[in-house]
């Protein structure tokens, strides 16, 4: 007993439209069936598979149009016009003549002469005048330039059945037109139309699939739930229901959740307020005076060169704080001031503090809290932009993240400064942590913070800390211990979300971000 195939509706339309045409490109049976071509070639897909369906592919050549193809054809291609011009000058004219003549007419006079020389109609020639000392070049016509005006030409003609639909390559000789001839001549002019390689699939019934059709009929149909009207109408009686697989993996439901990177800018800005912090912000333009000069960083250091440093040209300059903190900043660099330091022994120019930088840390918001605050106790951070100008890299971007923190506090050591980058990261669920000696103009001691990234297998550096020199506070007015750290926020996304690169937070990746778990 023959077992009678049932098939889909899409399955239906598909093999009847191929039982109807026998051969069909899976475009035009898309628009035959008014399905999507991909639900066409997932369609020949499965009845390839049965047999039914014939699936063979070639490369074509499509003819794309420019967006302004129309409107240069409307204008006459410029090799066009130059023969036209040409023809009623008599058919030669000196070379400056057509070069103005191309000015005046907003035309590319190497336009003229590359695709003029291309299909044969202009010639460059010694002028009449041409001497070896006074080189004068004309533009002739040819006898095939002088045929060519006013009639189409084959690349015309191509683009212009390409801007009103689809059109091949391989097509165009049963127009009437030179396929080889048109694709040289579109090769390279990208302003009139593009040729690209496109790959073509076609579909033919089977004989195993026209058996299939003709034993089915068109009486039964299967899909995937009945409706109202099949059921007023009866038609449900010729309809099958698709068996459902209920062994096979549902498909994925993400909940709507917030970016990795700003749940972790909310959970460092939650820990640090948990701790008894305070947050305070500041520009993101900045004056160098708080980004460099406030910290004790010496004029000539190496990190205000424009090679690790962004400054605005527009504005340039900024204006100072009041003249006596400056004049306290400008002599401890100068001479160690009232510090018991020999400052850094140069005279300090407050043109260089006045200029203007995109801030290369968050150091400058909390030295600024320091200014304003200078006693005890001050517990301030800050989470903000910043910038450098950093080569990109699996781990550095020229912008980017950072939370800054200062505590001023009597009894201030390094021990608390420790403990409580320690908490911080507790609270941020890493626990190992670990810190190494390290060098800062104005933190001393200094310590550089280390995490583990257990998605490279190696630690990775999250920032600096240490405790303000007294050649940094001093000078603000406060005499008490200053703790100070400035840490990487991304740095601490990709440990907690695994990933390997920094430059995936900021990419587009959607389906990377969907998958990234909503608790860890």
């Amino acid at each position: 007993m023959n077992t009678v195939t049932i098939f889909s509706e899409d399955e239906f339309a598909v093999l009847n439209h191929l039982r109807q045409a026998g051969t069909l490109e899976v475009n035009e049976l898309a628009k035959q069936t008014g399905l999507d071509q991909s639900k066409v070639m997932a369609v020949a897909t499965v009845m390839a598979e049965r047999g039914f369906v014939e699936i063979s592919e070639r490369e074509r050549e499509e003819i794309i149009p420019d967006e302004g193809a129309n409107k240069l054809l409307d204008a006459g291609l410029p090799e066009s016009r130059a023969a036209r011009m040409l023809v009623d000058a008599g058919g030669e004219l000196p070379m400056e003549s057509v070069v103005s003549w191309a000015s005046e007419n907003g035309i590319a006079i190497h336009e003229v002469m590359r695709w003029g020389q291309a299909r044969g109609w202009l010639q460059k020639k010694k002028a009449a005048n041409w001497t070896p000392e006074n080189k004068q070049f004309a533009v002739a016509l040819t006898a095939a330039g002088t045929g060519s005006v006013g009639k189409p030409q084959d690349d015309e003609k191509a683009v212009k059945q390409a801007l009103s639909g689809r059109v091949f390559v391989d097509e165009l000789g049963a127009h009437g037109l030179d396929e080889g001839k048109v694709a040289a001549l579109l090769a390279n002019r990208a302003s009139l139309a593009r040729i690209k390689r496109r790959s073509a699939r076609t579909l033919e019934l089977s004989p195993a699939g026209a058996a299939a059709l003709e034993a089915a009929g068109d009486a039964r149909v299967e899909r995937n739930l009945l409706t109202s009207e099949d059921l007023r109408s009866g038609a449900w009686r010729e309809i099958s229901l698709r068996p459902y697989d209920v062994s096979l993996p549902a498909r994925k439901i993400f909940p709507a959740k917030t970016h990795p990177l700003r749940k972790i800018i909310d959970e460092t800005r939650r820990a640090f307020l948990e701790m008894g912090f305070t947050e305070v912000v500041s520009p993101m333009v900045e004056s160098a005076f708080w980004n460099f000069d406030a910290l004790y960083q010496p004029q000539d250091h190496p990190a205000r060169d424009m090679q690790d440093t962004f400054y605005m040209a527009d504005p340039a300059r900024l204006p100072l704080p009041d003249a006596e903190t400056v004049d306290r900043v400008r002599l401890t660099h100068q001479d160690g001031w009232e510090t018991g330091s020999q400052g850094w022994g140069y005279t300090w120019d407050p043109e260089q503090a006045r200029r203007v930088v995109m801030r290369t840390h968050t150091t400058a918001a909390t030295i600024r809290a320091l200014a304003r605050h200078p006693k005890p106790p001050l517990k301030v951070f800050c989470v903000g932009w910043t910038y450098r100008n950093e080569s990109i890299s699996y781990k550095h971007l020229p912008v980017f993240h950072q939370v800054d923190g200062v505590v001023i506090d009597e009894e201030a050591n390094l021990a608390t400064l420790l403990g409580t980058l320690r908490e911080f990261y507790r609270k941020m669920g890493f626990d190992k942590v670990k810190f190494k000696p390290a060098f800062y103009p104005y933190t001393e001691p200094s310590a550089d913070v280390v995490v583990y990234m257990a998605s490279r297998g190696k630690w990775m550096e999250m920032g600096g800390s240490g405790v303000f020199r007294p050649e940094v506070t001093l000078p603000l007015g406060c005499r008490h211990g200053v703790l100070a750290w400035g840490l990487g926020i991304e740095r601490l996304a990709m440990i907690r979300y695994g990933f390997s690169d920094i430059r995936e937070l900021y990419r587009s990746a959607l389906d990377q971000m969907e998958e990234v778990p909503l608790c860890r």
